[in-house]
């Protein structure tokens, strides 16, 4: 997972900007952290594209890009032609790839410290546009995009300014952010049914997430199996399917592997454990049925999707 750390080295490689330069005054004085960038401005001496690898980070992010570009998020593939309003979190990883070399925008990054419930009043991970399988990625108008960018700016000028509680404003126009993407989403996302079988549906995802990341070799998923969810949930394995497969057209089986398969990529492309390791940390006995699968779940090997 990327660090905080990772993420400056990564944005000052290939330019002159200090990495000092980058960080917000008295920001270690705060608890959490918080900066903002104009997308423009940090990559205009850069040598290479300033595209975002496909990765986990350990921290939140609200991106405003202008030009055309293609997200990959998930199980979803965005194209954007003109303008996109993106909110990263670190559940979710992400694939950024500029279409064009005519980008601009900004975007701020974040830790949920900073947004601490005692600080801000919201639990980050309860919000909808945070929450797994919601709507990440926005197209907007060139007259949304001028309102999402003047919150940047004021963000820009805060940061910059001595004020004693400008970190509490900039929280501000964090939440002002969240809610502008907020109003953008389906109505159905932000105000799902609260049937019996909708809180099932809802509960069996929150669980299934809560298995991953998986951060090291010797870590392995707790609940693996279909029955391991229903008993978690109380409720019979059979009434578990017939819910999912009413909200979701898949069942139990298929998205417990969708996700392992989710899971499986990022570690063969973001780590160098090998496949006995992967196997084992995805709850696999023998590395020959992980590799069965992978093959029957993607067409390919394992080794064969690493290289």
């Amino acid at each position: 997972m990327d660090s905080l750390e990772d993420f400056y080295q990564q944005i000052g490689r290939g330019t002159n900007n200090d990495l000092r330069t980058l960080l917000p005054e008295g920001i270690n004085k705060e608890i959490g952290h918080f900066n903002v960038f104009d997308t423009n401005e940090l990559f205009k001496k850069r040598q290479e594209k300033a595209f975002m690898p496909y990765n986990r980070r350990a921290y939140y992010k609200i991106s405003l890009i202008n030009g055309r570009n293609r997200a990959e998020y998930a199980d979803k593939v965005i194209t954007i032609e003109q303008n996109a309003l993106l909110f990263a979190t670190p559940k979710i990883p992400y694939h950024w790839l500029p279409q064009d070399d005519n980008q601009a925008g900004h975007f701020c990054i974040f830790t949920a410290d900073f947004l601490a419930p005692a600080k801000s009043g919201v639990l980050l991970d309860e919000l909808p546009i945070f929450k797994v399988g919601g709507y990440p990625v926005f197209e907007v108008s060139n007259e949304s995009a001028l309102e999402i960018r003047s919150i940047f700016e004021k963000m820009h000028k805060e940061l910059s300014s001595d004020y004693a509680f400008k970190y509490d404003l900039l929280r501000n126009y964090v939440i002002e952010l969240i809610h502008y993407g907020q109003k953008l989403q389906p109505a159905t996302a932000l105000y799902p049914a609260h049937s019996a079988s909708a809180r099932v549906s809802s509960l069996f995802v929150e669980l299934l997430e809560r298995q991953f990341p998986i951060e090291s070799p010797q870590q392995t998923l707790k609940l693996r199996t279909p029955k391991d969810y229903a008993d978690r949930l109380a409720i019979h394995v059979n009434h578990l399917n017939k819910v999912l497969k009413e909200h979701t057209g898949q069942t139990t089986s298929e998205l417990i592997g969708k996700r392992l398969v989710q899971e499986a990529k990022i570690l063969l492309k973001q780590t160098e454990w090998n496949v006995s390791e992967i196997s084992y940390s995805l709850g696999f006995e023998e590395v020959a049925h992980f590799s069965n699968f992978f093959k029957k779940q993607t067409e390919m090997s394992p080794l064969k999707f690493r290289s």
